[in-house]
């Protein structure tokens, strides 16, 4: 491996002990060698600490951070990425599972089309267990050339998950940190978006878990952002209507940090008004009911005919 890895993987976690181990031998039997893993546990009070530091001691690919108390998610992700050395990053979670051939077909990828920001293969959704229950529809143009058809298209058709891509570190740079505001995710996407098209493999290589530990459902926005950073869970410096209305600013800011010409912005800002103003009603309807956020499984196509033990390195010994 070269002294500086072309590819920084960031794991944040916290007491992730049932699906750790699982995760990081995913990501150290990739096909693609050359990248560094950096872990930040933010203030694990289970066997995320051992664990982490066992694998430490096997692979020295590997980077492990203890953060002194528990910051919350996002600010733990925004720490994490400052650490990144690589030329590419890509956020890894520590319940999610990884094809060994996913970081290799993402470079290869972005390699080869040199505009390109994000490359990200398909996204199937498993089980505790890590049975497939589910495929992510992908809808969004996000490779077209156009920077104002590609915020059209994350406005209006649909949401894509590009959140665990292969990232260039260099455009990750030009972009706000992420928020924990409402939606928080989304935008920092468009935003991405705005720097460059994104490369879409269409094989299924990213297995998202869902499984009773992770984020409370249903919930409601409130709940969501203080999973995210416990500090918005104070209602008072935090109502809700300042955190639908930094979600909305969010894309503003996005409009406004991008290098685009100013006809490309009008479109942008035209986009916006249009979205927003479709938007703004059934969002105060929302808010003033405290209705629970939707299910994401209406983003779900079929369940994909794949095995996830015949992918995913490491995998083998749970039918061994």
């Amino acid at each position: 491996m070269n002294a500086v890895p072309r590819l920084t993987i960031g794991l944040p976690v916290y007491n992730g002990e049932k699906y750790l181990s699982e995760s990081i031998e995913s990501l150290l039997g990739q096909t693609y060698e050359n990248f560094e893993l950096v872990i930040s546990d933010n203030a694990s009070t289970d066997n995320t600490q051992s664990i982490c530091r066992q694998y430490m001691e096997k692979d020295s690919r590997i980077r492990y951070i203890r953060q002194p108390r528990n910051i919350g998610l996002i600010p733990n992700e925004n720490f994490i990425t400052k650490q990144a050395k690589g030329e590419f990053f890509k956020l890894a979670a520590h319940d999610d599972l990884y094809a060994s051939g996913l970081i290799k077909r993402c470079v290869d990828a972005l390699d080869e089309n040199r505009e390109a920001v994000i490359a990200q293969g398909w996204e199937a959704r498993i089980d505790a267990d890590g049975a497939v229950t589910g495929g992510l529809y992908y809808s969004v143009v996000a490779d077209s050339p156009s920077a104002p058809e590609r915020f059209r298209s994350m406005l209006f058709d649909g949401w894509d998950d590009y959140t665990y891509g292969v990232i260039r570190t260099a455009a990750l740079r030009r972009v706000h940190p992420v928020g924990s505001y409402h939606m928080a995710d989304r935008t920092i996407n468009v935003e991405l978006s705005l720097q460059g098209p994104f490369c879409l493999i269409p094989e299924w290589l990213y297995f998202r878990r869902t499984h009773p530990e992770g984020t409370t459902t249903p919930y409601t926005v409130r709940t969501r952002c203080a999973y995210q950073d416990p500090r918005r869970a104070n209602r008072f410096m935090h109502p809700a209507i300042r955190l639908y209305g930094e979600y909305f600013w969010g894309y503003i800011s996005a409009i406004n940090n991008a290098s685009l010409s100013s006809a490309d912005r009008l479109k942008c800002y035209g986009y916006f008004v249009r979205w927003l103003a479709a938007r703004t009603l059934p969002v105060a309807s929302r808010a003033a009911r405290r209705e629970t956020l939707r299910d994401e499984s209406a983003l779900l196509a079929h369940v994909p005919d794949i095995s996830v033990d015949s992918v995913v390195a490491g995998r083998e010994r749970k039918t061994s």
